[in-house]
């Protein structure tokens, strides 16, 4: 059996789902005019997902939202794998 549960996803249908999951938590959190500059860069190698968000934003704690972000990513990318 697959880390996947047998289902064999997609490597790039797991970092989309990431990516995706991401940018709606800092978009849910943010108007795009609040937003100075953001990144989300995800991997998916060997089974290992590596997630890694900045974000400036020009109100709030985007540190914060950028760990929420990151645990979003994680967790749809888990939703897909199991």
């Amino acid at each position: 059996m697959t880390a996947d549960g047998g289902r064999n996803v997609p490597d790039r249908a797991v970092v989309q789902a990431a990516a995706e999951a991401a940018e709606s938590v800092i978009f849910s959190r943010y108007d795009r005019g609040d937003v100075r500059d953001f990144d989300v860069t995800i991997s998916f190698e060997d089974r290992i997902l590596e997630v890694d968000v900045y974000l400036d934003a020009s109100r709030g704690d985007p540190d914060r939202v950028a760990d929420d972000a990151a645990l979003a990513a994680r967790s749809a990318a888990d939703d897909l794998l199991t």
